[in-house]
């Protein structure tokens, strides 16, 4: 059985109108009817229905009721042909062939978190992810360079209804103006019936500009990891540190201050429950971020 398999990359090509602050149809309560009323397809969100009507499949639907209004989106991955198509939804623009989003949304904000509700479960051995990227466009070196970046791989299962909240990762002081979000019910190997609900889409928190959130050189290994973890702080220099550990709901759950950067530096996640985290080192020059996924 042939799979596809896609991957997320950076955006290549954005084309903004005005600046935003809000999730298009963000609760999914407005749908277009297509096909003579054959499936219907999410307003302001790019999905794969209209590649597939051709067999009767559709990889996004409208379910009802919904966690918190009338309806959610329903994200499966399916078989068509001799191909799993995989339940993928982008706010903005989708590639239908390379499965790659093209374009976002017009957004100009520092959110600190994506919230909502989902529903997930996987039947092979490949879970699905939630994406989130901020861009803005630098004039003085003609490129769009990213702001803030997300990525969440949907951990075990949820079966009811949960609260998630995505704490997103700053490596640029500017304002973006553009943001695209990818709901994925499977990952690279999608398999047959996987599938992820969503509703109640909305970013949450402020991250100020005044915060100095930077990328650096360090390393997190091994990773995941079950008892501790080596932090390669060398690039830091032998400075005092804090390392500030929260879950995906933002909640710091572990910290530790005045510890001297070294290229051993351990952490102890013996006692965390199993899931994904995010270690922030905090440092005089601002706060290095990376996700860690305890097992």
């Amino acid at each position: 059985m042939k799979k596809t398999i896609y991957t997320i990359i950076a955006l290549t090509m954005v084309v903004t109108i005005s600046k935003a602050q809000v999730i298009p149809n963000a609760g999914f309560e407005t749908w277009t009817s297509m096909g003579g009323g054959t499936y219907n397809n999410p307003d302001s969100w790019s999905v794969l229905n209209d590649m597939t009507t051709a067999m009767s499949v559709y990889t996004c639907e409208k379910g009802t009721p919904g966690a918190a209004g009338t309806s959610y989106m329903k994200l499966t991955s399916k078989m068509v042909g001799a191909n799993v198509v995989p339940g993928i939804a982008v706010c903005g623009t989708i590639n239908t062939t390379t499965m790659q989003p093209q374009s976002g949304f017009a957004f100009a904000a520092r959110p600190a978190f994506l919230s909502g509700k989902w529903q997930h479960m996987i039947y092979g051995s490949s879970q699905g992810f939630v994406d989130v990227k901020l861009t803005r466009w630098d004039n003085a070196n003609n490129m769009r360079v990213t702001v803030a970046s997300a990525h969440s791989v949907l951990s075990g299962m949820a079966m009811s209804w949960a609260n998630f909240n995505i704490p997103l990762s700053y490596t640029d002081s500017g304002m973006p103006d553009t943001c695209i979000i990818t709901l994925a019910a499977s990952g690279t190997t999608p398999a047959v019936n996987d599938y992820l609900w969503v509703d109640a889409l909305a970013f949450t928190g402020t991250q100020s500009i005044g915060e100095n959130y930077f990328d650096a050189n360090i390393s997190i290994f091994p990773n995941p990891a079950s008892e501790k973890v080596t932090l390669d702080l060398s690039v830091l220099k032998d400075q005092k540190v804090a390392i500030q550990v929260t879950d995906m709901l933002g909640k710091t759950v572990k910290k530790s201050e005045g510890i001297t950067a070294t290229s051993k530096t351990l952490l102890d996640v013996s006692d965390l429950p199993k899931g994904n985290y995010m270690v922030n080192v905090i440092t005089k020059e601002g706060i290095i971020s990376r996700k860690i996924i305890k097992e």
